[in-house]
């Protein structure tokens, strides 16, 4: 054998294991379109995943916000007859946060166990807490000046039963309901979103009571007929 022989079988063989490999390259191509593709999906899963985890925050903050707020503006004083809180307020904003604290805490110490930490349970908060602020926001700007962070009759004060108040006679407190529903399940853990119902509902519980007693005392029959035709929190159950 000459050496241009030589050299032509090595080109051969050369040539014949690229061909080899470009085949199975080509065999296992559409395997490797399918990793990559699920590697992108994945991706940008986890990127939606994060921005709706960011927009709950930021909203889950404007909610505070607002409630401390309100604690400003729209808290009757203390020296006024027209109070009859009996300490509603200091148990019920304790309540509130406390159990958000909790909650976390309990997460943080346990893992997320609901669903097995669902990720869809995320975009679910992101949307009940939606439905909970708009809810309770209504409900303050239909009662207006009427709107006490405290529980107090004005003496303008009427007994609203129109919008949201034809179905519910608190749907402001059906709200924050909604809105701490929606912490609880943000932690995806059954013991902590227990946490952030339990304490709150007891505290509502109570001041619905207390409120219910000073609307009958300041309006008589008139609140105990519209009393008769709605629940307290949710229609046609409670």
């Amino acid at each position: 054998m000459n050496a241009a022989e030589a050299t032509s079988g090595i080109c051969k063989g050369h040539g014949g294991a690229s061909k080899a490999i470009i085949a199975r390259g080509v065999e296992q191509s559409p395997d490797l379109l399918r990793k990559e593709n699920s590697d992108v999906a994945a991706a940008e899963y986890h990127e939606g995943e994060m921005g709706v985890a960011r927009l709950f925050v930021a909203l889950y903050w404007t909610w505070v916000a607002s409630e401390v707020l309100l604690q400003v503006v729209a808290r009757t004083s203390r020296g006024s007859d027209e109070v009859k809180d009996r300490g509603s307020l200091l148990l019920l904003l304790p309540a509130i946060f406390g159990s958000i604290w909790i909650s976390v805490w309990y997460r943080d110490a346990h893992g997320r166990t609901m669903l097995g930490g669902a990720h869809w349970l995320g975009t679910a908060a992101f949307i009940l807490l939606i439905v909970g602020l708009a809810i309770r926001w209504t409900a303050i700007i239909t009662l207006g000046r009427s709107f006490s962070t405290n529980v107090a009759i004005h003496a303008t004060q009427t007994v609203h039963k129109t919008g949201l108040f034809r179905w519910v006679r608190h749907p402001s407190y059906t709200g924050m309901l909604l809105i701490l529903a929606a912490i609880g399940i943000s932690q995806r853990n059954w013991v902590s979103l227990a946490i952030m119902l339990a304490f709150p509902t007891a505290a509502l519980i109570y001041r619905i009571h207390v409120e219910e007693m000073a609307l009958t005392e300041a309006f008589g029959e008139d609140y105990v007929e519209y009393t008769k035709v709605t629940k307290r929190l949710l229609p046609g159950i409670y």
